[in-house]
């Protein structure tokens, strides 16, 4: 699937690095704003590491803005959860574990030869609208800053 802006985001059911489950568009009618919807190949990898610092440093702005971060990988929820832990970060990361990578293939993110998910963003509007869109390789980071900026731009 090819998801365009001005395309209806998908709408999926997953679990957070806590457990609790998360239904991606009770989320998004929760929100104040729009959701940064991040995908990402692999928990503790360096670009990852690197790209969910850089949310971690913005957060507080993206918050502010009233813009809220979920990235999702198709890591196993524990691996998550250690991770979160680990980096200190604080917004929710969603497991694509199983069934492995269902909901980066509904957003056409999903790698079939590496198993994971590319490094896909997606800003979804609080009715659903994909209003932005990036799409990067497994090895290519993400430029944060910029997605920072469209973030708080829309706002």
């Amino acid at each position: 699937m090819t998801l365009a802006v001005g395309d209806r985001a998908p709408d999926f059911r997953t679990r957070n690095h806590h457990g609790e489950t998360v239904t991606f568009h009770e989320e998004l009618a929760r929100a104040e704003g729009p959701v940064l919807l991040v995908f990402y190949p692999w928990a503790f990898s360096g670009i990852c590491t690197s790209e969910l610092g850089a949310l971690r440093a913005g957060h507080a702005d993206l918050v502010a803005a009233g813009v809220r971060v979920l990235a999702v990988s198709c890591d196993a929820m524990f691996t998550l959860r250690a991770f979160a832990e680990a980096e200190d970060l604080p917004f929710d990361l969603l497991s694509d574990h199983w069934p492995h990578g269902a909901v980066a293939r509904e957003y056409g993110v999903f790698d079939d030869g590496a198993g994971c998910a590319l490094r896909g963003s997606f800003l979804v509007d609080p009715s659903g609208t994909i209003r932005w869109q990036v799409l990067n390789g497994i090895g290519e980071p993400r430029d944060i800053v910029a997605h920072l900026r469209t973030a708080l731009a829309d706002r």
